[in-house]
């Protein structure tokens, strides 16, 4: 089965990211866990807890729409942790909304 994860940015500024194969869950939460770190994210609540659709939402919201565009790479392998992680065919990233959704 195909998945997919779609970043959105804001209008015009809105990334498919086809993935064939997903991370194994553990390879992809590591990945997430490294960039999280990486990419000096913050956690998103106020009790410091960290939920995994969290790292994925900060993650692109620090490396924002240049990085995705610039960086093949970095896009699939972002897109290949996200789907890995989460467990989900289709995972929409809405920066712009601070939400991700399944």
């Amino acid at each position: 089965m195909r998945h997919e994860v779609i970043v959105q940015f804001g209008p015009g500024q809105r990334f498919a990211l086809p993935v064939d194969t997903p991370l194994p869950r553990d390879e992809a939460r590591a990945w997430l866990d490294r960039a999280f770190v990486d990419e000096d994210c913050e956690p998103l609540r106020a009790s410091g807890k960290v939920l995994t659709a969290d790292k994925v939402l900060a993650i692109a919201d620090a490396v924002g729409p240049a990085r995705f565009t610039s960086d093949a790479a970095f896009a699939e392998a972002f897109a290949r942790a996200a789907s890995g992680a989460l467990d989900q065919p289709l995972v929409r990233v809405e920066v712009d909304a601070g939400a991700v959704t399944f």
